[in-house]
């Protein structure tokens, strides 16, 4: 489980790096940075997504905070 969350962070950071490479490049004169941009706003979602639904399958514990003192 932790392999795909990592994988998912990595593809993530590396969108938002290729879209300030292309902001940079490009300046502004083609769609490459709305592209890069759009995909780290859907693997985001995407992963949010996944560890919802693992948690309600019960592949991953959510163990939340602690209301008060024992």
């Amino acid at each position: 489980m932790r392999i795909i969350i990592v994988i998912a962070f990595v593809g993530i950071i590396a969108s938002l790096m290729s879209a300030l490479f292309f902001m940079m490049r490009d300046k502004g004169q083609t769609r490459n940075t709305v592209r890069a941009l759009g995909l780290r706003v859907g693997l985001s979602i995407a992963l949010f997504i996944f560890i919802l639904v693992a948690n309600q399958m019960g592949w991953i514990e959510s163990r939340g905070v602690p209301i008060g003192t024992p």
